[in-house]
């Protein structure tokens, strides 16, 4: 049909084929019909429906998670190597901390350990924040064109959105927590290791539904990538460790109590070192590790739960932005 109404063909036979079939018996039929059927009939109620969506609220997310978890086996480029980078990277962090985990006799060995506990949150992180951005960015086409065909609720996408994400962090919280636990060699306790991994997997998610509000919230991945590197580093400025809390100046202390990751470091810090009672000997600090915590960082007893119903709470805000964003915003050019 393509080949034989180019507008050489129009030239060929010396006519326009709209004008040909304005002049058809076809056309005066259709705009017959166009007319007739425009006049309800006596009597007739306009068609109603009781809801906007075909399906319910339910069967709209089941669908949608079906759809998401085909689209997230089938995309090795990105689940695949984020496993492959994981695996690599606690390698790398293990091997670069190497069994300096129960080393805490003086205040440079105690700096070391929370570097490595520091260097563990936020390396992975940062990085899962960073490629989240492109799938969401790709997959937030796909999604404007199915809204507009009425398939289902924004908040069904962005909850199997989310929500897919989960067993892949889980599996990334797995690898990076056992390699780095015992690579570094921290106490090997099971309450401790259990803390470890809950630390990790709440901050590897926080960080995922950050990556993806980010792209929520702006018209492209780029924009996206840009801003999240702001707050990247001030994060990584205010979180208490590079600038521990007690001199973090007034007019910046408000930043550390919504940074995200300061409450990573106090919950993670808090529950590998914050009951330990060694004495450390040397220049700097005279008392135990729990001491050296309270005095340097400002890290009270009593944060861990505090600590990680915190990170539940960034958690569930960066999600719920994510989802408001594709409800309401759209960045789509026509």
């Amino acid at each position: 049909m393509l080949e034989v109404t180019t507008p050489a063909a129009e030239e060929k036979i010396g006519e326009e084929f709209a004008n040909i079939y304005k002049n058809s018996e076809q056309f005066r039929e259709v705009e017959a019909s166009i007319n007739r059927f425009s006049t309800p009939a006596a009597g007739s109620e306009p068609l109603k429906f009781a809801s906007t969506y075909s399906q319910d609220k339910l069967s709209q997310f089941l669908t949608c998670l079906w759809k998401q978890n085909l689209v997230y086996w089938r995309s090795p480029a990105y689940n695949a190597m984020r496993i492959f980078f994981t695996t690599v990277s606690a390698l790398i962090l293990g091997t670069v901390f190497w069994n300096i985990g129960s080393k805490r006799d003086s205040t440079q060995d105690l700096f070391m350990v929370m570097g490595a506990l520091y260097s563990a949150s936020l390396f992975l992180g940062v990085n899962n924040a960073s490629s989240v951005q492109p799938v969401i960015s790709i997959e937030r086409t796909v999604f404007y064109r199915e809204k507009a065909a009425g398939m289902y609720s924004p908040f069904a996408y962005a909850l199997a959105q989310g929500l897919v994400e989960i067993p892949y962090i889980a599996a990334q919280t797995i690898i990076y927590g056992v390699i780095t636990y015992f690579m570094v060699n921290f106490e090997r306790t099971i309450g401790k290791f259990l803390l470890y991994i809950l630390f990790m997997f709440l901050t590897f998610t926080y960080f995922t539904f950050y990556g993806m509000m980010a792209v929520g919230l702006t018209p492209s991945q780029h924009i996206a990538a840009v801003v999240s590197s702001a707050f990247y580093s001030l994060w990584n400025l205010l979180s208490g460790f590079l600038v521990p809390k007690p001199y973090i100046p007034g007019w910046w202390i408000w930043f550390y109590y919504i940074c995200p990751v300061a409450w990573t470091l106090k919950g993670i810090i808090s529950s590998q070192l914050g009951d330990v009672e060694t004495k450390i000997v040397g220049p700097g600090f005279e008392g135990s590790v729990k001491q050296y915590l309270e005095v340097s960082l400002g890290y009270g007893p009593g944060m861990i739960g505090v600590s990680a119903a915190v990170l539940v709470g960034f958690s569930f805000l960066f999600f719920f932005v994510f989802a408001i964003s594709v409800k309401i915003l759209n960045f789509q050019k026509r």
